[in-house]
C-alpha cells in the first residue's frame, strides 16, 4: 500500500511540474510579446524625434542616444534571457503511437482522484464514447492534458460537486470535454485541499483577457496545437457551467 501511494505520489509531482514548466513557458512568451509591441513603438518614435530636433542640440541628441540604448539593452534582456529560456518548450515534442483511448481516460480520471478530487469529495461522471478506439498520438502529453483539465475543475469547484467527462473519436481524431459549474472562489479557499501551486490558482482566479485563458492551462493549448487540435476554455461566470474542451487529431 505504501509502494502504491508513493507512486502515486510521485505521478501527481510529476504532473505538477509539467504544468509549472509550460505555465512559465507561456508566461515569458506573453513577456517577451507583450514588451515587444511597446519597445519597437519608442524605437520608431526616437526616430521620427531624431529627424525633427536639431543636430546641434547636443543634450537633445544625448536624450536619443540614451533612448536608443535603453531599446538595444531591453531588446537583448529578451533575446538572451527571455527567448533562450523558452528554447527547450517552444517546440513540443511529440512522440506518437497507437493510444487506447479507453484506458488513457480511466487511468487519467484515477489519477486526478487521488491528485485531489477525492480530498475535495468532486466526483468524475465519465462517459466514455470511445468505445474500443485507438488514436495514433503521443499518450503521455495527452494524459497530462487530460489530468490538468480534470485537476482544474476540481480546484474550481466546492466541496462534493460533480464533474461531466464526456470523450468521443473517429477515425481522424478524438474529443474530451470537461463540464462543471466554476466557483473560482474555491481556487484560494485555504480551508479546501489543492494541488495546484498558489501563484497558478490566484492568476487562474483573476479576470482573463477575452480568447485567453488561465496561464496554468497553457499544457492543455500546447498538446491540443502539437497534434493539430484546438483547446477551448471559455470564461465562465461565478456560479455557471465552466466548459473546457480539448480536440486531437490523428496523424
Amino acid at each position: 500500500m505504501a509502494s502504491t501511494s508513493q507512486t502515486i505520489n510521485e505521478r501527481t509531482a510529476r504532473l505538477c511540474a509539467e504544468t509549472a514548466l509550460f505555465m512559465r513557458d507561456h508566461v515569458l512568451s506573453r513577456v517577451s510579446h507583450d514588451l515587444r509591441s511597446p519597445l519597437n513603438a519608442i524605437h520608431s518614435w526616437a526616430y521620427v524625434l531624431e529627424r525633427k530636433i536639431d543636430n546641434a542640440d547636443t543634450a537633445a541628441q544625448r536624450a536619443l542616444g540614451g533612448i536608443r540604448t535603453g531599446v538595444e539593452q531591453q531588446v537583448h534582456l529578451l533575446e538572451s534571457l527571455v527567448d533562450k529560456t523558452r528554447a527547450e518548450t517552444r517546440k513540443l515534442r511529440i512522440d506518437r503511437a497507437p493510444v487506447a483511448l479507453g484506458e488513457l481516460i480511466a487511468q487519467t480520471v484515477d489519477d486526478a482522484r487521488a491528485a485531489l478530487a477525492d480530498a475535495r469529495g468532486v466526483s468524475f461522471a465519465v462517459q466514455d464514447g470511445t468505445g474500443a478506439a485507438a488514436l495514433d498520438a503521443d499518450r503521455e502529453r495527452l494524459a497530462q492534458a487530460l489530468w490538468l483539465m480534470l485537476v482544474f475543475a476540481a480546484e474550481t469547484s466546492v466541496q462534493g460537486a460533480s464533474v461531466a467527462v464526456t470523450a468521443n473519436a473517429t477515425p481522424t481524431g478524438a474529443q474530451f470535454e470537461v463540464k462543471w459549474r466554476a466557483t473560482p472562489q474555491a481556487l484560494t479557499d485555504e480551508a479546501l485541499e489543492h494541488v495546484l501551486e498558489p501563484f497558478a490558482r490566484v492568476q487562474a482566479g483573476e479576470p482573463q483577457e477575452i480568447g485567453r485563458h488561465a496561464w496554468v492551462l497553457a499544457l492543455c493549448q500546447r498538446v491540443a496545437e502539437a497534434h493539430g487540435g484546438r483547446f477551448e476554455a471559455p470564461i465562465a461566470p461565478e456560479g455557471e457551467e465552466a466548459t473546457m474542451l480539448l480536440g486531437v487529431v490523428a496523424a
